[in-house]
């Protein structure tokens, strides 16, 4: 979880195309993965963010239980 938010949910809603209301300037993430010459970037992104958490998943569920008295 990042900021209450799924890390897919947070990196979706930080690589949107937004157009600043007052400036009218446009962000488009795609640009920077263009100009790199890295199409493939976001997806890349994602399924990294995937990796990292199916292997927490796999690390919690291994974890032994713990009994608090």
């Amino acid at each position: 979880m990042v900021n209450g938010k799924s890390a897919i949910e947070w990196i979706m809603e930080r690589y949107q195309i937004t157009t600043h209301k007052e400036s009218g300037i446009t962000n488009n993430p795609n640009d920077w993965a263009t100009e790199h010459n890295q199409p493939r970037y976001i997806l890349d992104l994602l399924l990294s963010i995937i990796n990292v958490s199916v292997q927490t998943v796999d690390i919690v569920n291994a974890l032994p239980e713990v009994k608090f008295e």
